[in-house]
């Protein structure tokens, strides 16, 4: 007998089943049908995980509620590596038919389901024709009700890949990063959604939900592309105790308002009108993350596309902009008429290997300028935070090497007996934004811990004891990175804006980088499996597909809430340079993510972010990269702001803005990648 209590059991059962889930397929008293899936757990054990609540579903004007799609009939059909469940589907009957629209179905089409025999997916395919002119609010395809009549609203972990990461009781769409409106993201416009697939896991299983995101409506006159992801956990939308994962038409991208489940008004549909749908249930052992990076697996990481500049190109714009426009005369480095003597790292590589000699003969004027100069600025003064020495350790060992021994010292006073660098946010972490957030509410409060802050510390930990010779500084990184073993969402990465345990970039990449460090010390397997997991972390915050009509592809988002709860709502935004100072960290010590977790093709990722990061530059000679500007034209027209690149970028205005960016880390991926090529033809 079924385990679904919300329908009524017509007497019939089909099952779609191989070794690692099953699939049963039941009729209702009106037909086919609804289905309930099994996955086979660690104990080998058939376990009740999800319900699928129709083949599909319609609501179309001029009946008295949305109708399921069902059938009389199936076909099955066996094959050497698959098996085809079929189901001809037409809308339910009304009673009486004469007083809606037509005696016969106005919508009518096809459901198969395809379970390969040695894979863990089902796919699944729906095609519907619209027989007459209606007027359509939704279709919906696969409706995922997971946990329903069995777990409820337990889980261990839920993701929407450039939308949400919620773990234990967290509910999506809530409230703790963000403030009402942004919180709301049931059904975010599909071009903020950054991998076509969403996940719950619970008790060692993880389920996807996956789909084409540029699947076409097809019609005689044109076609409209984007079908719309569903995802609540638990299940407000129906106010049930388990959660949702679903696929539907309209979407927010046309036809319908963010966060409804209805389109604006009745759209128009004409008769020949085909609604296609293609997607996959997909099961794996593990985690949210484990679902998603076996989409990754299974797909493979797109093709980044030719860059805007070739990387010769590229190094060399930025290094003339070095030395002309970002070059100010008596302070050093800069824009806006503010700059300093410090020499980025990609000029002593271009002045060795670069082509443009008028450049390198500049450069080195400049170079033995700043190095004669007295960096006056204290500690305290060089940075926009109160106490960079303490609040951004690594990044300040990384550039002031020769401190190592005083960064080393002060971090043993901070740490705790635990190991925990806690949270300080009226001392070393205290920041303007941090203040003005404190007015409604803070964004964490003293003693909180996150990963970043242990990450950072003992990563700057191990550099110091590795610079001075201290063993003391090593085994003190021991102890945190032993403490931070229980963290498992990457969360305070960017804790001088945004809530401290919102889910974070940067957190993802400082932990990868932290615990790598941590296996080159101690040989400890569980650290360098942490590290593969943290550097893997960074998938989720990035855009593995682009629409056709908007270039956003390895896009990253840097974190899944706001600034100082009403500020900037990064959800809808893009930021490029979190990713890219990652890899440039990682190399800078000496870390290659490619040959470390040969599962994922880095090099290729990192091609992507690299790629992706030349559309952000600000070019005043390119008329359509000035289309895309918020940059009022004045600030950008003399060119002084050229290869400089935009701190955001947003998917739906196709606009890029923000702060802008020195632009050496991107010389510095850049350089990596020429390092990568240059090896690969010496067949290193």
């Amino acid at each position: 007998m079924p385990v679904y209590r919300d329908a009524v059991y017509g007497g019939e059962t089909v099952i779609l089943e191989n070794r690692y889930l099953r699939l049963e397929i039941h009729k209702r008293l009106t037909g086919w049908g609804w289905g309930e899936l099994f996955v086979v757990d660690n104990n080998q054990q058939y376990k009740f995980m999800a319900v699928l609540e129709y083949l599909a579903e319609a609501d179309i004007s001029g009946f008295p509620h949305p109708l399921r799609l069902e059938a009389k009939e199936y076909k099955l059909e066996k094959f050497d590596d698959r098996q085809e469940l079929s189901f001809e589907v037409e809308l339910q009957p009304v009673d009486p038919p004469s007083e809606y629209l037509s005696k016969d179905s106005v919508l009518r089409g096809t459901v198969r389901f395809v379970l390969p025999h040695d894979k863990s997916i089902i796919h699944y395919e729906m095609s519907l024709r619209s027989e007459c002119l209606i007027y359509l609010n939704y279709i919906r395809g696969p409706w995922l009700r997971i946990g329903a009549n069995s777990f409820g609203i337990k889980k261990y972990d839920a993701i929407f890949p450039g939308v949400e990461w919620v773990v234990d009781d967290e509910w999506s769409s809530g409230t703790d990063w963000f403030e009402h409106p942004q919180a709301l993201r049931v059904t975010p416009h599909p071009y903020k959604v950054a991998i076509p697939v969403m996940a719950i896991s619970y008790d060692g299983i993880g389920i996807g939900l996956s789909w084409n995101p540029e699947e076409s409506i097809l019609t005689p006159w044109t076609s409209i592309r984007c079908p719309q992801p569903v995802f609540a956990t638990p299940n407000f939308i129906d106010h049930r105790n388990h959660h949702l994962l679903g696929l539907m038409y309209p979407s927010a991208r046309w036809g319908m308002d963010e966060n409804y489940l209805r389109a604006k008004s009745p759209i128009l549909v004409r008769r020949g009108v085909i609604f296609p749908l293609h997607a996959q249930i997909s099961v794996v052992k593990g985690t949210s993350l484990d679902v998603i990076l076996d989409w990754v697996k299974r797909n493979g990481l797109p093709d980044p596309g030719p860059p805007r500049y070739e990387w010769k190109e590229a190094l060399d714009r930025i290094a003339k902009a070095y030395n002309t426009n970002l070059w100010i005369e008596g302070k050093g480095w800069g824009i806006r008429g503010e700059g300093q003597p410090i020499i980025p790292d990609f000029i002593s590589y271009y002045i060795e290997h670069g082509t443009d000699q008028e450049v390198i003969s500049g450069l080195k004027e400049k170079v033995a300028w700043c190095k004669n100069q007295k960096l006056e600025l204290t500690k305290e003064r060089s940075s926009p935070l109160r106490y960079p020495y303490l609040s951004r350790p690594l990044d300040w060992i990384l550039t002031h090497p020769e401190d190592s021994l005083e960064i080393g010292n002060q971090l043993l006073k901070i740490q705790t007996p635990e190991g925990d660098f806690p949270f300080d946010p009226s001392g070393r972490h205290s920041t303007l934004l941090q203040d003005w957030a404190n007015i409604w509410r803070p964004l964490g409060h003293p003693g909180d811990s996150a990963i970043d802050l242990c990450a950072t510390a003992s990563a700057s930990l191990i550099l110091a004891g590795r610079n001075t010779g201290e063993s003391k500084f090593i085994d003190a990184a021991r102890k945190t990175l032993e403490f931070a073993m229980r963290f498992e969402r990457p969360e305070g990465g960017d804790w001088w804006e945004t809530p401290l345990s919102s889910p974070n970039l940067l957190a993802a990449g400082h932990a990868a980088i932290a615990y790598y460090l941590g296996y080159q010390e101690f040989n400890d397997r569980r650290y360098l499996e942490k590290a593969i997991r943290w550097i893997r972390s960074i998938i989720p915050f990035t855009h593995l597909w682009q629409p056709a009509d908007i270039h956003m592809i390895y896009n990253t988002k840097p974190c899944f809430c706001s600034t100082s709860w009403f500020l900037s709502d990064w959800v809808s935004k893009h930021v490029q340079w979190e990713v890219l100072q990652i890899f440039a960290k990682s190399a800078k010590i000496g870390i290659d993510w490619a040959e470390i977790d040969q599962e994922i093709d880095w090099d290729k990722f990192q091609k992507g972010v690299t790629t992706a990061v030349l559309r952000w530059m600000i070019d005043s000679k390119d008329p359509e990269w000035l289309t895309h500007s918020e940059y009022p034209l004045e600030f950008i027209k003399d060119g002084k702001w050229d290869t400089l690149f935009a701190d955001t970028f947003n998917p739906v205005n196709n606009t890029y803005g923000g702060g802008p960016i020195m632009p050496e880390l991107i010389a510095d991926n850049v350089i990596i990648l020429l390092k990568k090529n240059r090896d690969k033809k010496s067949g290193r």
